[in-house]
């Protein structure tokens, strides 16, 4: 079972849904179980993919692709969720093609110890995004503040608010209805072939 709840699957789509269907192939040609959990009401799916597209893989992001992956895995971490986690960290590997350094930020992100592998403004960037996932109810002023004083913009505060946000938001579809990774294709980039 990939889903608590039906899942249409894409043979049998008709109208509206066979469309979303369509807007939402990965690269691999296929359309993940995050996006078919919507499949008895579609226009959730646009909705979703919209944020998703803006926030994860608009090349208007100012910061690296693959810290925002970092973001995104952290967040799915803090909020447990494993199928977000799984598609994400795997990205993150993929863009950083260094698999002893991300090896060692995914034992630092399961400790809950960014420091250990992340310094200055990406440092910040996670523990904002630590409070934000798990403690939002505290959020000050204050919280942006020491962001800028770590050499943040508002551009790239906002970036990473956006990416949390929506993982946050994605974490609890997916948790929620027991989706699983069953059939998907793990990541949306390619894997290295050197």
């Amino acid at each position: 079972m990939t889903a608590w709840i039906e899942m249409i699957p894409l043979e049998e789509a008709e109208g509206d849904l066979k469309e979303m269907y369509k807007t939402a192939l990965t690269p691999a040609g296929t359309v993940d179980n995050v996006m078919r959990v919507h499949s008895l009401r579609p226009h959730t799916m646009l909705g979703h993919m919209a944020v998703y597209k803006a926030v994860l893989h608009n090349p208007d992001n100012k910061l690296p692709f693959w810290f925002l992956e970092m973001v995104a895995s952290y967040t799915s971490i803090l909020n447990y969720c494993d199928y977000s986690f799984t598609h994400h960290f795997t990205n993150a590997r993929r863009l950083l093609k260094n698999k002893a350094k991300s090896d060692a930020i995914l034992e630092a992100f399961k400790a809950k110890a960014p420091e250990r592998e992340f310094e200055g403004k990406e440092l910040a960037l996670l523990n904002y995004t630590a409070k934000l996932t798990t403690d939002v109810a505290n959020m000050v002023k204050a919280d942006i503040e020491a962001l800028h004083a770590a050499g943040c913009n508002d551009g790239e505060i906002l970036e990473v608010n956006q990416v949390c946000c929506y993982f946050s938001y994605s974490n609890r579809l997916l948790n929620g209805l027991g989706v699983t990774t069953e059939g998907d294709v793990i990541g949306y980039y390619q894997e290295d072939e050197d």
